[in-house]
């Protein structure tokens, strides 16, 4: 049953934009000096003072609503369901960062402290993230390889290899702080809209297999050499498969129980987690079994594995940063910091969405900066998040940040009082816990499909940021993937799809002509649509599809006259017979192009020996709703294009310019003598119906303007 349609009718009189501006009078609107910005930004009062305390310390507003009767108890639970896998994970990371297990406790508890007080998230759990710490790791082993001699650094005198390690590591975290701290301070948490989802996806992917090659020597229980930078993948790969007869099978057998448990579990409970009101730690379950058999059967001893061994009991006081490291790190750390906050930002604006809150940006990096600054200098490493704990912290009943604090809670109880429990913890169990939670990062792939389906160009970023980030090391990798996410941009604006517009039947309304079988086209005219920018980068592109568009270059076409004037001139006879198409004299356009001294009516009767393409072109109009700036070299570009259809005595038609771009026009002299304001319409209809006004009078039952039900577009004119 066809729905029934609203009609509508309007009666107006057709404008052009100086007509319409003084019919309709324009608010004077007084623009602001940046003196004035500047005035205000440094402008203080009680009610600015009182926003910026409340935007600095977030928690202030959520503690003002909380409810302590409904949430308290869902917070708790949530905190150590979530602090058990922030544990599980902060030993595994710890490891893919190259440093001691215990130091991931260290930042699933020191970063959460600051972020409580200073994050914007309410559900976001905030710890190490497995992306973050094979950055880490490309710089710890840089700096201090497995095998040979450290960087040449005073602050590592005395040190052995894993106290250098950890300096290196905080240090460089300290810096990642004060990354994130500068950009939050000076609002350009903006930066991240540079980071699309779908680089952020292939981005994650390739670290996911780097995560999983790095992990392969603890489950194959194999000693292999770090390597880094350019090809280290193929390296390590290489490396593994020379060794790969000297695999300890008791590592290899615990790995692939531990990876099938888990992974069963997670499928069954993906499928019933609406029916369990908590979800089941498995990592945790796991670990504990895994402890209790290499404990009882003695591991280590009989089967030559590697534990985690005897784990530092407490924390140990505070250091400051090396300046040296800072130095020698100061190029990795700034992509870490970059993707440590998009990671972070991302997620925690998934579960905003969701509970109907606010996430502020800036606000997110100056607690992400703090608190990387502040963990750093206890020792732990960079954090962010991990959505499979994030997940956790809200899907078990976290309603605000509390919960995070309680996860950093069980995290401190181990690192003080159980530690001593996880010393006969296979490492191989670690490096399965690590490569089975890597499913949701590999399964990315899986969207290739799709993305060539919709949208090719966004295929290429994602397949070129993953290769890229495989191949090069996820630094490089981030680098390429974002020059190529911009190369895409470039190449929308530079290369837009021009069309040529028609009336669809019976309406007021334009399309592109390729698109739609009944419409209504005026002989002679040509509506020409760019929708993009017109700048320095697309001017000739938008001169070449305008010339395709209308059939023929104007240029060529004037020289060509010029040339059949001057034999005409030597043609008295002709003249003389034909003295009533020589119509006026007319001025020169271009001084640097050839002069057209006369206007002959190339329609007429011309001489046999002069060949001239014939131009039934007398209306063009110029489609700019889409056009949302112009630079100086595509305003020249265009006037130069307006002048030469002037020349050949086509009318040129300007609809749907933004204001801005109007007042642009004004102020690079666009107009003159020859290029005047009339030109320019509000609309597109406007255009056309003034075409035909020009063109044969009002004609109010042309095919443009036929519309029986309505009656509409008739009396516009």
């Amino acid at each position: 049953m066809a729905s029934l349609r609203s009609l509508y009718l309007v009666s107006r009189p057709l404008y052009t934009e100086d007509s319409l501006a003084e019919k309709h009078e324009k608010v004077c609107r007084g623009r602001k000096t940046l003196w004035h910005h500047v005035f205000q930004y440094f402008k203080w009062d009680t009610k600015r003072a009182k926003k910026a305390g409340l935007s600095l310390l977030p928690i202030i507003g959520w503690m003002r609503i909380y409810q302590i009767r409904n949430w308290l108890l869902g917070d708790i639970v949530s905190g150590v369901s979530t602090g058990l896998v922030a544990v599980m994970q902060g030993l595994a990371f710890a490891m893919l960062a190259s440093l001691p297990p215990e130091y991931g406790l260290y930042t699933a508890f020191f970063p959460m402290l600051t972020y409580f007080f200073l994050g914007t998230s309410r559900h976001i759990s905030v710890g190490a993230f497995p992306v973050l710490s094979l950055m880490v790791s490309a710089v710890v082993t840089t700096m201090v390889p497995e095998k040979g001699d450290a960087v040449d650094i005073p602050g590592f005198d005395g040190k052995d290899k894993e106290q250098k390690r950890v300096l290196v590591a905080s240090s460089m975290t300290f810096l990642v702080g004060i990354y994130q701290l500068a950009m939050g301070l000076l609002q350009v948490g903006f930066v991240v809209r540079y980071l699309s989802d779908t680089l952020v996806s292939g981005f994650t992917t390739a670290a996911a297999v780097h995560i999983l090659v790095s992990q392969l020597k603890f489950i194959l229980g194999l000693e292999v050499t770090s390597f880094n930078g350019v090809l280290a993948i193929i390296y390590t790969l290489e490396e593994i498969f020379v060794k790969i007869g000297d695999t300890n099978l008791c590592d290899l057998v615990t790995s692939l129980l531990i990876i099938g448990m888990v992974f069963v579990y997670k499928e069954v409970n993906e499928m019933y987690k609406d029916k369990l009101p908590v979800p089941i730690p498995i990592e945790v379950i796991m670990t504990v079994i895994a402890c209790g058999v290499s404990y009882a059967l003695d591991f280590q001893a009989r089967y030559h594995i590697t534990v985690v061994g005897e784990m530092k009991s407490g924390y140990e006081a505070p250091i400051a940063p090396d300046i040296d490291v800072m130095k020698a790190s100061a190029m990795e750390a700034f992509p870490v910091a970059i993707v440590g906050f998009a990671v972070a930002y991302s997620v925690a604006k998934v579960y905003a969405v969701k509970h109907d809150y606010t996430i502020d940006g800036n606000q997110e990096l100056i607690a992400f900066g703090v608190s990387n600054m502040f963990g750093a200098s206890f020792k732990s490493f960079a954090a962010s998040t991990a959505l499979s704990r994030t997940a956790i912290q809200e899907s078990s009943g976290g309603k605000t940040q509390i919960a995070g604090l309680v996860a950093a809670m069980m995290a401190m109880l181990v690192t003080l009082a159980l530690g001593f429990l996880l010393a006969p913890l296979p490492k191989s169990v670690l490096g399965a816990l690590v490569v089975v939670n890597l499913k949701g990062m590999l399964m990315q792939v899986s969207i290739l499909p799709s993305l060539w389906r919709k949208d090719k160009l966004d295929l290429v970023v994602w397949v070129v940021t993953c290769l890229a980030s495989i191949l090069l090391g996820l630094d490089l990798g981030l680098g390429v993937g974002l020059g190529v996410e911009l190369l895409t941009v470039v190449f929308r604006t530079q290369f837009p799809r021009c069309s040529v517009l028609a009336n669809l039947t019976g309406t007021d309304l334009y399309r592109d002509r390729k698109d739609y079988m009944c419409i209504s086209e005026q002989k002679g005219v040509v509506i020409f649509k760019i929708p993009s920018p017109i700048f320095f980068a697309n001017v000739d592109f938008f001169k070449e599809k305008l010339n395709d568009a209308i059939g023929f270059n104007p240029l060529k076409v004037l020289r060509k006259r010029n040339k059949a004037e001057r034999k005409m001139k030597d043609n008295s006879k002709w003249a003389s017979r034909h003295e009533d198409d020589v119509v006026a004299t007319w001025p020169d356009m271009h001084a640097d192009e050839p002069e057209q001294p006369v206007q002959i009516d190339w329609k007429g009767n011309l001489p046999s020996n002069v060949s001239v393409p014939r131009v039934d072109l007398h209306s063009l109009i110029l489609d700019f709703s889409a056009v949302t700036f112009l630079d100086i070299a595509g305003i020249t570009g265009l006037k130069t294009v307006v002048k030469d259809f002037i020349r050949l005595r086509i009318d040129v038609y300007i609809v749907s310019c933004d204001e801005c771009v109007l007042e642009k026009l004004q102020r690079c002299t666009f107009f003159d003598g020859d290029v005047t304001r009339s030109i320019f319409y509000p609309s597109l209809h406007d255009a056309t119906l003034s075409v035909l006004e020009s063109q044969k009078g009002v004609n109010t039952q042309s095919p443009v303007v036929r519309n029986e039900q309505l009656d509409l577009l008739s009396r516009l004119v």
